[in-house]
């Protein structure tokens, strides 16, 4: 999302949005907010071609942005206390190959987090301490650990995503 010069940028946690939910959850649908800005604005101009590449053997975008999609309906099913599905573990085993344009990449992203959002506000009331677990080894977590990293997972990936999108551009000159 770009703005005008003359427009202050303010990020999500200061705009005053989803007044509604609970300060962790809020917090949560925050970072979503912010990864979309940032993967829209620094993302832009990629062409799908590019999106799939590996510059000096990164990751590609496509695969961050999947990633991210993806990861986030997994976390939030071992927060909601189930295990994953053997078709989140398709899609998780899928996550490095793949054709799918920019837009489709997107378009997947925006849906995981709608999605997403509405799980989080369900959850954003529970006791924080209720313990989770995680995987087939039942790690252990909590309905509140389990929130805290689906945040800190994505922004991690998206500063993966600008990184890679800035080598992108710079190998083009």
């Amino acid at each position: 999302m770009s703005h005008p010069a003359s427009v202050p940028y303010i990020e999500p946690w200061l705009r005053g949005t989803h007044a509604d939910t609970l300060a962790v959850g809020r917090a949560v649908l925050h970072a979503f907010d912010l990864a979309l800005e940032d993967i829209s604005k620094w993302t832009e101009g990629l062409t799908d071609l590019e999106v799939h590449a590996q510059p000096l053997g990164l990751p590609a975008v496509s695969f961050h942005l999947k990633h991210i999609a993806r990861s986030t309906d997994r976390l939030l099913t071992y927060a909601e206390g189930g295990q994953i599905s053997s078709g989140q573990l398709a899609l998780l085993k899928s996550e490095q190959i793949g054709c799918e344009t920019m837009a489709e990449l997107l378009g997947e992203l925006e849906s995981s987090f709608r999605n997403a959002g509405d799980r989080v506000r369900v959850l954003a009331p529970a006791d924080f301490n209720t313990s989770r677990g995680v995987g087939r080894k039942q790690l252990p977590t909590s309905i509140g650990g389990a929130l805290v990293h689906v945040a800190d997972h994505t922004q991690r990936h998206v500063g993966q995503v600008v990184t890679t999108a800035k080598v992108l551009k710079a190998l083009r000159s």
